[in-house]
């Protein structure tokens, strides 16, 4: 479930706690929309904008997925978030089987 914000999350300025390691990030942004906290049964809670105690990420729990809500590749902006692309290439690896082998190849 997806909600309006009353004030859109625009700028490159945003302060987000990840909380599996407390660190504050600070976040490029630019949407108006938000995931209902809770209407993801299967999902966990990652990331908060602490400015107004918004999802920001979440992690599915039964598939190997993860999302944030932000620009992680912050390009120009601030770099705080590029961890998630070390995070995204070895989730990546974890799951790497005989089709992700043949695409990578070509051969489908």
């Amino acid at each position: 479930e997806t909600y309006k914000l009353p004030f859109g999350h625009h700028g490159g300025n945003h302060p987000v706690r990840n909380l599996a390691t407390g660190v504050v990030e600070i976040t490029s942004q630019n949407h108006n929309y938000c995931v209902a906290e809770g209407s993801l049964p299967t999902a966990e809670l990652t990331h908060v904008n602490l400015n107004d105690q918004t999802v920001e990420g979440i992690r599915c729990r039964d598939v190997p997925a993860f999302s944030v809500q932000y620009h992680p590749e912050a390009g120009p902006g601030p770099h705080d978030s590029r961890y998630l692309f070390d995070d995204f290439e070895a989730l990546m690896a974890s799951v790497k089987g005989p089709a992700s082998d043949a695409i990578a190849g070509g051969v489908a």
